[in-house]
């Protein structure tokens, strides 16, 4: 594996839901915003159908909360919502708009997202719809957001700075952050998901979750700690 470059100062963090990146970003953002890096944190929904035995507009109540809690257990400050709708996001203008305007405004260096393939690392499971869109229409923003002829209506100056994007969770990942250090950062974000967690109704130990990550792929990187990325150049 390859380290991440990190030569870089701003970082945009995109994701479809609350917890997305607390699977293991995360713990990559507590070492980056410890470095004096910035990172800024924009959810395409606020999770409301992620709880099936609480009311959605309860459940998005909740789950903000938990994400904003979550996001200050690393050092992130800016937390924002685009407000699609949980469970039928839609590949389209409207989103590559809303994301366009999130990167227009905040210019990041590196655009971090979450796992948009088919299945997840080790070819396990098949991943749901919003992930698959969201993710895309992640990439594909990029190169809007740095077209002045793309979106006009936005009114915003574009932005060219984005170098790459990195992937977490891919089954393609083969770039690591060296996080040895913060996996105690990582844990106490992931654990910030608690009314979700509950409503899983079943047993998760984020502890031995991400212990496991990052032992594994430190083993692989030959460092004590470290988290998976896919990288792709933008």
């Amino acid at each position: 594996m390859r380290p991440v470059p990190e030569d870089w100062e701003r970082a945009l963090t995109l994701v479809a839901h609350p917890d997305d990146l607390e699977y293991g970003a995360s713990t990559a953002i507590a070492k980056w915003t410890a470095a004096g890096k910035t990172v800024v944190q924009v959810l395409a929904t606020r999770g409301e159908a992620g709880i099936d035995g609480m009311d959605p507009a309860e459940a998005a109540r909740v789950r903000t909360a938990e994400q904003i809690e979550a996001a200050r257990a690393v050092g992130v400050e800016t937390v924002e919502f685009l407000d699609h709708p949980d469970g039928m996001l839609e590949y389209g203008l409207p989103l590559r708009r809303d994301i366009a305007r999130a990167i227009r405004r905040h210019r990041p260096e590196v655009v971090v997202t979450g796992n948009f393939r088919e299945t997840w690392p080790g070819g396990e499971g098949f991943n749901m719809a919003d992930h698959r869109v969201f993710g895309l229409a992640v990439l594909d923003a990029v190169h809007d957001a740095a077209n002045r002829w793309v979106f006009r209506d936005l009114d915003l100056e574009p932005w060219q700075g984005v170098r790459f994007a990195l992937v977490a969770n891919s089954p393609r990942s083969a770039h690591y952050v060296d996080v040895t250090g913060r996996l105690a950062a990582g844990i106490a974000s992931l654990r910030a998901h608690r009314a979700y967690f509950a409503g899983l109704g079943q047993d998760f130990d984020p502890d031995a979750f991400l212990t496991g990550i990052c032992e594994r792929t430190g083993r692989e990187a030959g460092v004590p700690h470290a988290m998976p990325f896919e990288l792709i150049e933008l």
